[in-house]
């Protein structure tokens, strides 16, 4: 289970540290099992039991690794929040997970409140002042309590909250055995070593900074020092330093840092893995790093509901444009959406996947749980990808994004991609609008590089000379800033309701 190695760390490592963020004390593995214990111990004597969900909004902090791996370690489902949830969303995912126990800021204790009397199942509050040290918080006699850790691995660990593009936000059921199993094939493919620092930078509301990072990490015995958020001059400064050998980051935050380079040149050959994910590498991106950085990313791919399923070799051809081959332990395929018939390579269908790592269901929603996993158990992740001949994968979109104009297909990264070929683009995305006569049109919505001067006109232009007529936009709408998620993704459900309606 995900839960021993660590608790062999602590035993056999107590003295090393286990995480340290920036103007914090560091914090060894033998005072985080102490804390941790502490901290279950509190769970308890609060009434919360196995399979009761513990929900934390919290910023990025010690008190929020803490609780989690505290409701982990009694069998209690941890809900994390995004601390930018305002109170809208946090009534609703209070109200559908049935959380039997809120962690927020101090500072939000009114707003909470008010809302209160509308999630009868909310039986506890508990406000946190960011200020305080959690180690001093947990009675010292509890510090040496511990509960047995959980053995069995259908038992949920987590519930996280896909993003709602499609419809209200569903909860993702996680097992301990989906983590234990992604954990163990992220830790081979990537060669995570005990003497490894992680520079951690992400948000720990995510898959991608709570399991993929920070369980990474502690899997392997290694270090952490974090970030409570993403500065790129910090970022890069603590990069240069030669302290660390792991980083993960998401497109947004590889872009930050490239331009935080300005043109100079920095040797971080010495990392021994930079990763990229939770939305698609720019080819320029990529190409830029390796002359900026010397560095050559790892593109990978996962999703809220498994946890990491392919990715670039460690070693071995790190390919521009794909997210790799599956990890250990993990079957993925290309089948028709229409008929989940099996395509041949290089041609585009939905990517399948199956695995130990695949969630359980959705929370609640049997229905929709059925409907995400096909007749023989692949799950159905509404990505639209190719297999190349040589076992790697390139996605091309989301199902839902594929725009059909007058019968055609037409694949936005496609698009896009040529779009940041022209010099004045910085940034775009490419959506589907209603069209009376072709059905959908193609719409492209760009961020003008400052001091770059474009039209609509030449933009067309641009993309006539390098795409088929079909694909070409119909409509260039330029934009300050995109809808974008806390990982920097554009949101493109919100982009198509705010674009089409002025069709």
């Amino acid at each position: 289970m995900f839960l021993d190695a660590l608790a062999g760390h602590c035993r056999d490592q107590p003295d090393k540290v286990a995480i340290q963020f920036v103007n914090g004390p560091p914090i060894t593995y033998g005072e985080l099992q102490a804390t941790v214990n502490g901290a279950a111990h509190d769970l308890l004597s609060l009434g919360i039991n196995p399979g009761d969900r513990v929900a934390v909004q919290l910023p990025k902090c010690m008190a929020f690794i803490y609780l989690h791996l505290a409701a982990a370690q009694i069998g209690a489902i941890f809900l994390p929040l995004n601390p930018a949830y305002p109170m809208t969303e946090l009534r609703y995912f209070l109200a559908d997970s049935r959380a039997r126990i809120l962690f927020a800021e101090r500072q939000k204790q009114p707003e909470i409140e008010a809302i209160v009397p509308e999630l009868p199942a909310l039986e506890s509050l508990v406000f946190v002042d960011l200020a305080e040290s959690w180690e001093e918080r947990v009675d010292s006699r509890s510090s040496e309590w511990s509960a047995p850790l959980p053995t069995d691995p259908d038992q949920t660990a987590m519930m996280l909250y896909t993003s709602g593009t499609t419809s209200r936000p569903k909860g993702a059921l996680i097992s301990h055995g989906n983590l234990t199993a992604n954990i163990r094939a992220l830790h081979e493919a990537w060669g995570w070593r005990k003497n490894d620092v992680l520079l951690h930078v992400l948000p720990i509301f995510h898959v991608h900074g709570l399991v993929v990072a920070l369980h990474g990490a502690l899997h392997a015995g290694a270090s952490i020092f974090a970030l409570p958020a993403f500065e790129a001059a910090a970022a890069l400064e603590l990069l240069c330093s030669r302290q660390f050998s792991v980083f993960m980051g998401v497109p947004t935050m590889h872009r930050r840092l490239h331009q935080q380079a300005g043109g100079r040149q920095f040797d971080l050959s010495f990392m021994r893995l930079m990763t990229s994910g939770s939305d698609r590498l720019p080819d320029d991106l990529f190409f830029g790093y390796q002359k900026t950085f010397n560095v050559t990313l790892l593109e990978r791919y996962g999703m809220t509901e498994t946890g990491m399923n392919l990715s670039n070799p460690l070693l071995g051809e790190r390919r521009v444009g794909s997210v790799g081959k599956p990890l250990p332990g993990v079957s993925a395929r290309i089948v028709d959406p229409a008929t989940d018939s099996l395509l041949p390579d290089g041609d585009v269908g939905e990517v399948q996947i199956k695995g130990a790592h695949v969630f359980t269901g959705y929370w609640r929603q049997p229905e929709l749980t059925a409907a995400a996993f096909t007749a023989d158990g692949w799950l159905r992740t509404g990505d639209m990808g190719l297999r190349e001949p040589d076992g790697y994968y390139t996605l091309k979109g989301r199902a839902k994004d594929l725009i059909i104009t007058g019968g055609l297909n037409v694949y936005p990264p496609e698009v896009e991609l040529v779009l940041l070929e022209h010099p004045a683009v910085a940034a775009c995305a490419v959506i589907g609008c209603p069209d009376f006569e072709w059905g959908e049109q193609v719409v492209a919505a760009i961020v003008p590089r400052e001091g770059a001067a474009a039209d609509e006109a030449e933009i067309c232009a641009f993309c006539r000379e390098r795409l088929a007529p079909y694909k070409v936009p119909r409509r260039v709408i330029f934009v300050d800033a995109f809808p974008a998620n806390a990982l920097g993704k554009i949101q493109k459900a919100k982009l198509r309701q705010s674009l089409c309606s002025e069709s």
